[in-house]
């Protein structure tokens, strides 16, 4: 079942950058820089790098 997650959550961080791309491209409230920044930072995947970072000890 944990394997089972893992793989689910590996698929969904590829279609949340598309999503986020998308509302940052949609956005006037922020400038170019803000954006690039923001788009350049979303690419990170933060969860897994924290979940090999504690040794998969999350849950």
């Amino acid at each position: 079942m944990k394997k089972l997650l893992e793989l689910i959550v590996c698929l969904i961080h590829p279609l949340a950058v598309i999503l986020i791309w998308i509302d940052l491209a949609t956005r006037r409230d922020i400038g170019t820089v803000a954006k690039l920044a923001w788009a350049i930072f979303c690419i990170i995947p933060l969860v897994p790098f924290l979940y090999v970072l504690v040794g998969g000890d999350l849950w």
